[in-house]
Formats: C-alpha cells, sequence, structure tokens
C-alpha cells in the first residue's frame, strides 16, 4: 500500500477544487489522466477516497481523513525541494569555514566582501581559530572547511594547496633596519625576536637548520643557489618572545620591542600599526597553504562555491592583498 506522490497530488488537487475539470488544470493533464489517478490511488488503498455524481464530487470518510494529512506531506516536501533548488543555485544557503586568526582579520574579510558582491544571499561563517584548532573544527564537522599552513597529515582530512607565500620581516618605522630595501635572516639575530608558539616557531628553526641547498623549494619550503653554502646552517635565531597570536607580536613591535616574521597577507594588519614590511632572503623561506576537508565528504554548493571562489581570488591578478598566488 504506498500510493505514489502523484496520485497524491491528483487527490489533493481534486479536494481543493472540487471538480474533475479545474483539478486537471492545475495539475496540467487531462481529465480523463486525472480521474486515471484517483482510481489508481483507490487500487492501492482498497477503498474509495472520493464519491462522483454527474455534477459533483465528495470525499468518502477515508477522502476527509486523508486530505490533510496528503497535503500536509506536498507542502512539506514542495517546501524541501524548493529549499534545495534554492541552494543548488546559490539563492540562498550558509557557508562555515575555519582559518588562524591573523588570516581572518587581514585576508578572509577581503575574500567575503568580494564574495557578497556576486552572491550576497549566501553567508560565511567566519570562525577565527587558533592555528592547531583549524583541522580539528574540520574533523569535528563544525566547519565546512578550513585554511591553515601545512601541518602532519592526519587521517580523514584532505588538503589541496591554497598558495605558497614568502616570510617578510616586520619592523618599527624607527628602526635600524628599516631603511633596508631587503634583509637577511642574518639581519634580525640581532635583535630581539618575537615569533608564535607551537609549530609556527618549531618549523621555523627546524628550517633554519635543515640542508637544501638543492635549488628547489622543499617540504620546509627553503629556496636557495645550487651549489652554494647555506646562509642558515651557521644561523640560530633565539626568540626573546613567543606569543600566541600575531595580532599580539605585531603590537609588540609596535611598542619597539623587537621584530618579527610573519606572512604578506598580514600586510592590511601591519599598516594598521603603522610598521615596515620588508622582503626577507638569502635565502628565501616560504609556508604553504592548503584548504583542509574531511575525507570522502562532499561540500555543500555554497561551500563548494565558495572554496572555488577563494581559489580565483587568491590566483587573480588584480588581488587587493598582492602577492599571492596558488603554486604552480
Amino acid at each position: 500500500m504506498n500510493p505514489t506522490l502523484r496520485q497524491m497530488r491528483a487527490f489533493v488537487a481534486l479536494a481543493k477544487t472540487g471538480n474533475f475539470t479545474l483539478a486537471a488544470q492545475y495539475m496540467h493533464v487531462t481529465q480523463s489522466a486525472l480521474s486515471g489517478l484517483i482510481k489508481e490511488l483507490e487500487q492501492t488503498l482498497g477503498v474509495r477516497v472520493v464519491d462522483r455524481s454527474t455534477r459533483r464530487i465528495a470525499l468518502t470518510e477515508t477522502g476527509n481523513e486523508l486530505y490533510p494529512l496528503f497535503s500536509q506531506m506536498i507542502d512539506d516536501l514542495d517546501r524541501a525541494l524548493a529549499n534545495i533548488a534554492d541552494q543548488a543555485q546559490l539563492r540562498k544557503g550558509i557557508v562555515r569555514v575555519a582559518v588562524p586568526q591573523l588570516m581572518a582579520c587581514t585576508l578572509l574579510p577581503q575574500v567575503i566582501a568580494a564574495w557578497r558582491t556576486h552572491y550576497p544571499d549566501i553567508h560565511i561563517s567566519l570562525s577565527d581559530s587558533p592555528v592547531e584548532a583549524v583541522t580539528t573544527r574540520v574533523l569535528s564537522g563544525e566547519t565546512d572547511f578550513g585554511i591553515g599552513p601545512e601541518r602532519d597529515s592526519a587521517p580523514q582530512l584532505e588538503a589541496r594547496e591554497l598558495m605558497e607565500m614568502p616570510f617578510k620581516a616586520v619592523v618599527p618605522p624607527d628602526h635600524p633596519l628599516a631603511k633596508r630595501r631587503r634583509l637577511g635572516w642574518g639581519d634580525l639575530a640581532a635583535h630581539p625576536l618575537i615569533t608564535l608558539r607551537g609549530q609556527f616557531t618549531e618549523r621555523l628553526l627546524a628550517d633554519m637548520g635543515s640542508g637544501g641547498d638543492d635549488g628547489k623549494a622543499g617540504k620546509t619550503g627553503r629556496t636557495g643557489k645550487a651549489g652554494s653554502a647555506d646562509p642558515l646552517r651557521e644561523l640560530t635565531l633565539r626568540p626573546a618572545h613567543e606569543v600566541t597570536y600575531m595580532t599580539t607580536a605585531l603590537a609588540m613591535v609596535a611598542s619597539g620591542l623587537g621584530v618579527t616574521v610573519c606572512m604578506p597577507y598580514a600586510a592590511p594588519l601591519v599598516r594598521l600599526h603603522g610598521l615596515h614590511m620588508l622582503p626577507l632572503d638569502a635565502p628565501v623561506l616560504t609556508r604553504r597553504f592548503f584548504v583542509y576537508t574531511r575525507e570522502q565528504r562532499s561540500l555543500s554548493p555554497a561551500a563548494a562555491a565558495f572554496s572555488a571562489f577563494l581559489f580565483d581570488w587568491v590566483g587573480a591578478a588584480d588581488n587587493p592583498a598582492g602577492a599571492l598566488r596558488p603554486r604552480a
């Protein structure tokens, strides 16, 4: 006893209009086709739902019982289908994204503002997080995807590379290094260095002591000249302060407590503090950033569209953040 959706729609149309001709017009079918659907429904149920006469129809007791039930079911289904259609056509939806705190107050607001000019009805819920919490929020299902620096691979997590960026030095405007056009890592050794706790500093110091004179960017994100002496082999940077957030590090630099290193996307905040951002080389050290998603879990249409938009925005030639490029 499984009535079809077309049978139920035909019955509800007939009950609403009280007339086979009007109900057929409402259903966009012939009157004979509508009559056939009602007969099929009655055969499926094993009872009559409509009493017919030459002038009018009347619902049977069973018909009166089924009408509000079928009507509610169809209304709920139509609303659900309309909602799904709106999501598929990007007319509505919500995207939940976890990003490190610094990225949440520099890069992502620019991306979201650009997104809203195209999809004003898709809401982006931004979760500013400690770096190590980004992938945790993705794995728990709290967010659709996360953006963050390279981390050790984790089960049930997929990573797609978004961009690779070089470290840059940040110094106060009246600092002795501020007048230089470019800096080497050795230039920072004589000044108090403010870095982040955890893997940021651990990986940075590991880069300092690792090899990599092959001229290629390796997993550590180093580039150099083939056959040249590695200037970092003899260099050890000892952080004077380790803090949780780069916003704290920049505030400390602005107060004259030292210098720091960060990614180019922090430029808006660096400018807000009145600081100078300078290229760092000898050699260039880079960090790769990834979009993290749960393994074998499809994104919603809105989340998939925002992810694609993010990759396009990062790679755009007129990117307002500057110097953001996906790796070749």
